[in-house]
């Protein structure tokens, strides 16, 4: 288990680092590290030319690695967690098992590295006389500063209104960049390197049962070892359970893995997702604890936090790199209490950006990168869109579309938005998560993508761990590589056996659909900050978008609110007090 840790590394460009730098990024530290400043512990090293400095919510040192470790003439820090925390001596080796960055220091020497999927960011800036490498982008933007006051890249937050996430490297802080994933940053002697290892390659499809068994073998291995030091905790895994398909691998796995675990779900009880989770639960005969959200005595609506106070906790934990539409894990104090989680999983799947993919010609494919980076570009300014499109243009002339869209998914919806999103749960220790786990997103990133896709190679995980969940129906849409399939064709032929094809349907959600009260609040602040979002959206469509008295599409209109939070400095800043919940009623409170 890992709680958060925070690492920034100085190298000096001449011969030393200056004290007033030393004293800014000390005093800077409570400001980017999203934890109350009395649990924080921080430790440095110095040398010649080079300082590392790491700070944790970790109530001891008794977690491995520690928070800065010497082998040999290196002193190395490691933020996430290692499969084998004698690994640190391999670092930056991006092999090793774990979920991971890495930060090295020695005389005239920094290194910091991210592993395949980044998910771990590693952000850099550099001024006249520094380089500067961290692990939050407000700390390196504000160690690079002389002052403390924040500087936008507002061309760059043009990714967070159309996506809720960063399609690129850019931060929301001017000259802050993030590190791509296999990457490494070396500076030696005040001369910077950076250096990137490719992605693997697919192989070609496997054409026969056998072949097929053998492909997900490898990656069924990588799945085992990731939980396989949960066996010795002493108490049960708590699973975040829902009714797609991702959470139910890991259900699958624990029980192979014989991990003690027991199961939760967020929702009300008429939801799919709890209907679903509970019946899994029933199965494996693992206990299933249901969390229903705040409702009114009637029970016709719920109340929820007024979008002021969740975009500042959501601009304090992502650094303005997740939408407040997300719901973020808000902070606790730090506990050991072992979890699991199944973020990320679609990258077993060939990437989130496909899965609604069902034309997989390649003029159908660039179109999809095309309309990934182009998206709603009537509401975009000339200057948004153009920068949309120059971002776009090295993923368009990949040779190789669908691997394309694989990799756009490990690079950015992992490596961007999960790096930001996974933040909130850092702070009281992290989850486990196997979809993140070095190894295995290689084992993935190794099996053909219109394979994956085609959701078969879930599936047979599924039955290889848990068979008794063969025919647990999913929530949505039937499994990929079943759909079409009749009863004209016998069951016992297809490759996973026998599969339900029964859609579930949808539950309500106060996010999808707001109501007017907590429209209001969101186009109050929205329309009254359109001069800050100028330059990267039209006013009139933005007016056009509120038009309604309820938002119809209530995702865009929280990125628009959480970026105009940002640009009129509702973070940094202190927390805003006195906020009332806001009432959101059902559709139908009498069903």
């Amino acid at each position: 288990m890992t709680a958060m840790r925070v690492y920034l590394g100085l190298a000096a460009k001449q011969e030393r680092i200056p004290a007033p730098v030393l004293d800014r990024v000390r005093a800077a530290a409570e400001t980017a590290f999203p934890v109350p400043p009395e649990v924080i512990r921080g430790r440095e090293w110095h040398g010649r030319g080079v300082s590392l400095f790491a700070w944790t919510n970790e109530p001891d040192d008794s977690r491995q690695p520690p928070l800065l470790s010497a082998h040999g003439d290196r002193i190395v820090g490691v933020d996430g967690h290692l499969a084998d925390p004698a690994d640190a001596s391999r670092l930056p080796d991006d092999t090793v098992g774990g979920c991971f960055s890495a930060w090295i220091a020695a005389d005239g020497r920094l290194t910091a590295s991210t592993a395949i999927n980044r998910v771990c960011p590693v952000f850099h800036a550099e001024t006249p006389e520094l380089h500067i490498v961290g692990s939050r982008a407000l700390l390196v933007h504000l160690a690079a500063r002389p002052d403390d006051r924040v500087e936008h890249d507002v061309l760059a937050l043009q990714w967070m209104v159309r996506q809720g996430f960063f399609l690129s490297d850019e931060t929301p802080y001017k000259g802050v960049t993030a590190l791509r994933p296999n990457s490494r940053l070396d500076v030696r002697e005040g001369r910077r390197e950076i250096t990137e290892t490719p992605l693997p390659t697919a192989a070609p499809p496997p054409t026969s049962p056998r072949a097929k068994r053998r492909a997900v073998s490898e990656l069924a291995d990588a799945l085992l070892a990731t939980v396989a030091p949960l066996r010795d905790l002493g108490e049960p895994v708590n699973l975040a359970l829902t009714g797609g398909r991702d959470p139910r691998v890991l259900a699958a796995l624990l029980h192979a893995a014989k991990v003690p675990f027991r199961v939760t779900t967020n929702g009300l009880d008429t939801h799919p997702d709890v209907i679903i989770a509970r019946e899994i639960a029933a199965r494996l005969k693992v206990p299933h604890t249901v969390i229903a959200p705040p409702q009114t005595a009637q029970k016709d609506a719920v109340l929820v936090e007024h979008p002021l106070g969740r975009a500042w906790e959501t601009l304090r934990t992502c650094e303005g790199m997740t939408s407040a539409y997300e719901s973020i894990v808000s902070y606790l104090p730090y506990s050991g209490r072992p979890t699991i989680a199944g973020q990320s999983g679609e990258t077993l799947r060939a990437g989130g950006l496909n899965l609604l993919q069902t034309d997989l010609s390649e003029r159908a494919l660039r179109r999809r990168i095309s309309t990934t980076f182009g998206k709603d570009e009537k509401l975009f300014t000339d200057a948004a869109n153009e920068h949309a499109r120059e971002l776009a243009r090295p993923w368009l002339a990949h040779p190789d579309p669908l691997e394309a869209l694989d990799h756009i998914y490990v690079w950015y919806e992992v490596g961007r938005w999960q790096a930001g999103a996974r933040a909130g749960s850092l702070r009281r220790g992290d989850p486990v998560r196997p979809f993140l786990d070095n190894r295995v997103v290689r084992a993935a990133l190794g099996l053909d993508q219109a394979w994956r896709l085609s959701e078969e190679v879930i599936y047979t995980l599924v039955l290889r761990f848990a068979p008794k969940l063969r025919d647990v129906l999913i929530e949505g849409r039937p499994w990929r590589f079943a759909e079409g399939m009749t009863k004209r064709r016998p069951w016992s032929r297809l490759p996973a056996g026998n599969l339900p094809t029964v859609r579930t349907g949808g539950g309500w959600s106060w996010r999808t659909s707001p109501g007017p009260a907590l429209t209001d609040a969101l186009r109050e602040q929205v329309l009254g900050s359109l001069d800050a979002l100028a330059p990267i959206v039209r006013p009139d469509e933005v007016r056009a978008l509120f038009a309604d008295r309820v938002v119809a599409r209530p995702a865009l209109a929280w990125h628009l609110y959480t970026v105009s939070t940002l640009l009129t400095g509702l973070y940094p800043g202190k927390q805003p007090e006195g906020l009332e919940e806001i009432r959101v009623s059902r559709p139908d409170p009498g069903r």
